[in-house]
């Protein structure tokens, strides 16, 4: 049975995988015996590697490359094959949202969101899984193997509830509203991930989704956290780490049956 879960001498690409749950990814499945290319797409030295990543550092590698960039995708997956080989798993983690605490108009109202926003959203989280699905998935299909894991959100299924963020006009005196970029991209990376997995079945390439829900990173207001929570059934975040084994288990062999499908992995807050 251990052997089912065993990426053991695989390669594996992790897009984002210097941020947070990126980070967590790359080495869990570093830890497992994979080799792991990480796309990036700012520069990182060696010594930097030695010290994010202090004992795997034969084990994972950083190459520059924005998802964004198909030419430096391509470029980055040639010199990966030259090192390593052919990889045997894609996660797709890189991706980005409005932020918070970030300029007023990027959670604007709806009627006045900016399409700037709307793009550099778009174009990362949807956009950017097609490109490097295309250049890497295409590498795995001609080897007739490989596992695409996407990486969602739990907004990508349902819509989210601008009531958690009600509060900050009372507090501040200026409307804040969860963007609708943010969601758009992951609800698209739904049916994307359904096209590979149809369309890739008869290359034995398979391609699933890992829907994810909030994750413990303290940098919330309390006031969102706490009508978060009660949303929750498990009543908590996920710690930053919690999320590896699902990765795991669809990156081996002891999800060989599995594609297409949606893995919700939220504590519950889908369920009502």
């Amino acid at each position: 049975m251990d052997n089912m879960f065993s990426v053991e001498g695989r390669i594996a690409v992790v897009t984002g995988g210097l941020g947070q749950l990126g980070t967590q990814f790359s080495k869990s499945l570093a830890e497992a015996g994979a080799k792991v290319a990480i796309f990036s797409r700012r520069p990182f030295s060696a010594a930097q590697v030695a010290e994010k990543f202090p004992g795997l550092e034969d084990r994972i590698r950083i190459y520059e490359a924005s998802v964004t960039d198909k030419e430096a995708l391509q470029a980055a997956t040639d010199e990966l094959i030259a090192d390593w080989g052919v990889p045997h798993i894609l996660v797709n983690n890189a991706g980005i949202d409005s932020k918070p605490d970030g300029a007023a108009d990027q959670n604007a109202p709806f009627e006045e969101y900016p399409q700037k926003y709307w793009d550099e959203i778009i174009d990362t989280n949807l956009t950017g899984v097609m490109l490097t699905s295309q250049v890497v998935g295409t590498k795995m299909a001609e080897k007739e193997r490989g596992s695409i894991i996407n990486v969602g959100s739990m907004y990508g299924m349902v819509s989210p509830n601008q009531a958690l963020y009600a509060y900050r006009l009372e507090r501040d005196g200026v409307p804040f509203v969860k963007a609708v970029s943010y969601a758009a991209s992951k609800s698209g990376l739904l049916n994307l991930t359904r096209y590979l997995a149809t369309y890739w079945a008869p290359k034995k390439v398979r391609c699933n989704i890992v829907s994810f829900g909030g994750v413990k990173t303290g940098s919330y207001d309390k006031e969102f956290i706490d009508a978060f929570l009660e949303r929750v059934p498990l009543g908590r975040q996920a710690e930053v780490d919690e999320y590896n084994g699902v990765i795991r288990f669809l990156a081996s062999d002891a999800s060989s049956y599995m594609t297409g499908s949606n893995v919700v992995v939220d504590g519950g807050f889908t369920s009502w």
